[in-house]
């Protein structure tokens, strides 16, 4: 049995995971190297804890907004968190962000 070489979905047709109130995340097709994700967060709701990078992490806004401490981030802006750093996102709008980190 071969495998295809192309992967195609609708973002809302992957599989979604509940991490915490209000806070879906839904896994997307990745190398063994690079994983890949999307972020759906309800008005007025936090990450459940606080998320920790070793290999850093990159995110785009796609809607909404996101706040990361006293910063403002919305549609459009694309954010890098170094190696090592931490953070807990929330929202006061809503959220959709497209991720994308290293696999330690």
């Amino acid at each position: 049995m071969s495998v295809s070489p192309l992967q195609a979905l609708l973002l809302d047709d992957a599989q979604p995971i509940e991490v915490g109130p209000g806070c879906i995340r839904r896994d997307l097709p990745s190398t063994s190297d690079v994983r890949v994700w999307v972020v759906d967060m309800e008005p007025n709701s936090e990450w459940p804890y606080v998320d920790e990078h070793p290999t850093g992490e990159e995110f785009y806004v796609v809607s909404g907004e996101v706040i990361e401490g006293d910063q403002r981030f919305g549609a459009g802006t694309y954010v890098h968190f170094a190696p090592g750093s931490s953070h807990r996102p929330r929202t006061e709008s809503g959220v959709r962000l497209f991720g994308i980190n290293l696999v330690k």
